[in-house]
C-alpha cells in the first residue's frame, strides 16, 4: 500500500461537525442598583431540548463577563438594545444565538 493511498483514505473519512441549534438567551434582573443579580436562561428553539439550567450573575460586571464567555457580540444593535431593556424594564431576550450541544454544556447553559 502506498502513502498516496493512505492519504486518500484519510481525506475521504468524514469529520463530524457539531450541529448548532438556534436559540435565545433570556436575562432577568432581580433587585435594583449595585445589589442587582441577573438570571440567564438559554432556550433552544426545538421541542426535544435538554433541561435548561439558569445561570446566576452576581452583578453587572459578572453579567458582561458571562455574556462575553457565551460569545454574545456586543456590536449587534439587538444586543445593545437588550442590555438597555434589562436596565429599564428588568428583563430582555438576546435572539439568534447559534450554539452546539457541546458549547452549551461547556458554557454551563444546560445540564451535562
Amino acid at each position: 500500500m502506498s502513502a498516496h493511498a493512505t492519504r486518500t483514505a484519510l481525506a475521504a473519512t468524514p469529520v463530524p461537525v457539531a450541529q448548532k441549534t438556534r436559540g435565545f438567551l433570556r436575562i432577568v434582573r432581580h433587585g435594583a442598583g449595585p445589589s442587582s443579580i441577573y438570571i440567564l436562561t438559554y432556550h433552544k428553539l426545538e421541542t426535544n431540548s435538554p433541561a435548561r439550567k439558569p445561570v446566576l450573575a452576581e452583578d453587572a460586571e459578572a453579567l458582561i463577563d458571562l455574556l462575553e464567555r457565551i460569545g454574545v457580540d456586543f456590536r449587534v444593535e439587538q444586543v445593545r438594545g437588550a442590555l438597555e431593556d434589562i436596565l429599564r424594564f428588568g428583563s430582555a431576550n438576546i435572539p439568534d444565538l447559534w450554539l452546539s450541544d457541546e458549547e452549551m454544556v461547556e458554557r454551563g447553559l444546560v445540564e451535562a
